[in-house]
């Protein structure tokens, strides 16, 4: 009969040693938060000796940048025409405010930043693809001033979402980069990481006024604040290999409260292009990466799917390298003098003239990094193909138009580009000429409309 007694104190244990573990967890989590912050500041201080200066407002505490945004007044004045035009209290109001705030601010850690992240996003790099680093005018702009009152923008096109992680990598020996994340990256476990390494997360076309309000104060505190970002003016992948028109909320939040007096804003185009882009399926399928895999699992799903299919195409070619990834920077642009030349003071133009404004620069700095684009094999074999009035053309002749559609005087390797294509069957190869395969023609059009010449 000792059965339920037994049962009962089993129960019992149970609940003691949940009770006893949670009382460790609460023990023992702020002794790691204490441990890592530890290393975190003696990293901070190692890339200082670098000479890698990281601006305050991005080694400030997560929760002093979160109380800074809910005692804005300009918040806080938000905040109470939200509340009268909802019908809602002041609280509930600053209690979304908040909530906006604990969302989209970052908690960077400088030891997972360099830590972990850069070794991790080398090794990614390095593993995937042959790295070359085009123009550099921006860079050699950037050493050669010093530039103590302004924050650098690096505005980039935007082709995979490997960009940000080749970008970390190659400028890991200068700054420490931030950028906005889309909500795939919200996602446990990725938040915490991403989060840790400087992001902040950004809802895409929110109808919501109040958090447009938090996130734009916030991205203003960051600019004021020296922080370097990575900002995509596209707002999203290109579906096509083409460059998008530019989104510009961002921008306009940076320039709406510009003071040229008080500080400078340095936008570096950069360009980005591949031979071969890890998730491209998933960029052309109907419906966008958003689609998921069979309706499921939205963009992230799709990505991975994208990903796994060509890393184990590639395998099957001997390798897991996808071919060149070529990155191009150009010559920084200044706000200050951008505004100068048009006689333009942002901070005091109305709303509809002030978004005219920011498109017109918005549409110079897609200009700028469709310059700093540098050519890859790839994309101009699949141009000189697709542009051939001939129905198949012979090796020679191809490689020859591809070579002629490049300004650059690069060696690029046209016969592996091609050897490429024809492994992953968007190429036929028929008795020493080539067309384009049956079936392949969306995904070859893609890289020939990414090809810069």
């Amino acid at each position: 009969m000792a059965g339920p007694r037994g049962g009962r104190r089993g129960w019992l244990v149970l609940v003691v040693l949940l009770f006893g573990g949670v009382l460790a967890a609460g023990r023992l989590v702020p002794a790691v938060r204490w441990y890592f912050r530890q290393r975190a500041a003696r990293v901070v201080e190692e890339v200082r000796r670098r000479g890698i200066e990281l601006p305050t407002f991005k080694l400030t505490r997560r929760g002093t940048l979160i109380h800074r945004l809910t005692h804005d007044p300009e918040l806080i004045e938000a905040a109470e025409v939200y509340a009268r035009e909802n019908d809602i209290s002041m609280a509930v109001a600053m209690a979304r405010v908040e909530r906006y705030g604990r969302e989209i601010v970052p908690s960077f850690n400088a030891f997972l930043y360099f830590r972990v992240g850069i070794p991790l996003a080398a090794w990614i790099s390095r593993s995937l693809y042959d790295i070359r680093v085009g123009p550099q005018r921006g860079l050699a702009v950037l050493d050669e001033n010093a530039y103590e009152d302004a924050s650098v923008v690096f505005v980039m096109n935007h082709r995979s979402n490997i960009d940000y992680v080749l970008l970390a990598h190659l400028m890991a020996h200068r700054t420490a980069l931030s950028y906005a994340a889309g909500e795939w990256a919200h996602a446990w476990p990725l938040g915490r990481l991403i989060g840790g390494m400087g992001a902040f997360f950004v809802r895409r076309g929110s109808g919501d006024d109040l958090y447009r309000r938090v996130l734009e104060r916030f991205v203003q505190m960051a600019v004021e604040g020296g922080l370097t970002q990575v900002f995509f003016p596209e707002g999203g992948l290109s579906r096509d290999g083409k460059l998008r028109e530019p989104k510009v909320g961002l921008l306009d939040y940076m320039l709406r409260h510009f003071d040229p007096e008080a500080g400078d804003i340095l936008f570096v185009p950069v360009g980005v292009n591949y031979d071969w882009a890890l998730e491209d399926h998933s960029l052309l399928q109907p419906g966008g990466p958003e689609a998921g895999i069979r309706g499921r699992g939205g963009p992230f799903a799709s990505a991975a799917g994208s990903m796994v299919r060509n890393l184990l195409l590639a395998r099957r070619g001997g390798g897991f390298r996808l071919g060149a990834a070529a990155v191009g920077f150009g010559a920084p642009l200044s706000a200050r003098e951008y505004a100068a030349s048009r006689g333009v003071a942002f901070g005091e133009l109305e709303r509809e003239a002030r978004i005219e404004e920011v498109k017109v620069l918005a549409r110079l700095l897609m200009l700028t990094i469709n310059d700093s684009i540098p050519p890859v094999a790839v994309p101009l074999v699949a141009r000189a193909l697709i542009e051939a009035p001939e129905t198949t053309v012979p090796k020679n002749s191809l490689l020859s138009r591809a070579r002629s559609l490049s300004q650059s005087k690069a060696p690029l390797d046209y016969e592996a580009a091609l050897r490429t294509l024809v492994m992953r069957r968007l190429v036929l190869a028929e008795s020493g000429e080539y067309r384009p395969a049956p079936g392949g023609e969306k995904l070859l059009a893609y890289y020939a409309n990414s090809a810069h010449s």
